[in-house]
């Protein structure tokens, strides 16, 4: 008499099995269909951050202390040249922000700020947006639009940012840095500088 086994193996049994009470004592395997095969999942390393985001494993510029002249420099390129240098993990310190040019005709300049100082909140004045009047006020708002300052990244990079009016006396022993293309191409009296836009919307010295 002949009978499969549970693991699908036919093999002649004696004469006086019983097959009816015969129980399966190998354990049922799966088919090959059923049985996935080996895969290798790659579990990416864990990369320590320092507070602005960038990992600290690879190779970037040491933080150091930088100082960039606004006398003459556009207040766009100047922002965006800044920001980079935020992002880098340098502190940055902008001296003579009365002196940074903003481009454009004077009369739309000063329309749109004065448009944008009507903007408040229509509860209460003191929930916001505030208004910055002030030249270094003004210049530091820029630059903090072209930073991600909700992520820790851009609240790391705003906090090493550093703007005065005039020259301070503890910036001066700092190396400075030019930025060429953030230098003024035409005549001074084609641009409003940021005192002038200050004194316009009501900053007092």
């Amino acid at each position: 008499m002949q009978s499969e086994t549970a693991a699908g193996d036919v093999s002649t049994l004696p004469p006086d099995t019983d097959i009816d009470n015969m129980t399966d004592t190998i354990p049922n395997t799966p088919d090959a269909a059923d049985v996935a095969p080996d895969t290798v999942q790659y579990t990416a390393p864990d990369v320590a951050k320092d507070a602005s985001g960038i990992p600290s494993g690879l190779d970037t510029k040491p933080a150091s202390s930088v100082v960039v002249d606004g006398a003459g420099l556009v207040a766009g390129r100047l922002a965006s040249s800044v920001a980079k240098m935020l992002l880098q993990g340098r502190h940055v310190w902008i001296v003579n922000c009365e002196r940074i040019m903003i481009s454009g005709s004077r009369s739309n300049i000063i329309k749109e700020y004065r448009d944008f100082l009507e903007i408040s909140s229509i509860l209460n004045p003191k929930h916001g947006p505030y208004h910055p009047r002030r030249p270094d006020t003004i210049i530091a708002r820029m630059i903090r639009g072209m930073l991600p300052r909700k992520k820790p990244s851009g609240k790391a990079a705003l906090g090493r940012l550093r703007t005065h009016i005039g020259t301070p006396r503890n910036a001066r022993s700092f190396a400075r840095i030019e930025l060429p293309k953030a230098r003024i191409t035409r005549s001074p009296s084609s641009y409003t500088t940021m005192a002038d836009l200050g004194r316009t919307i009501g900053w007092t010295e």
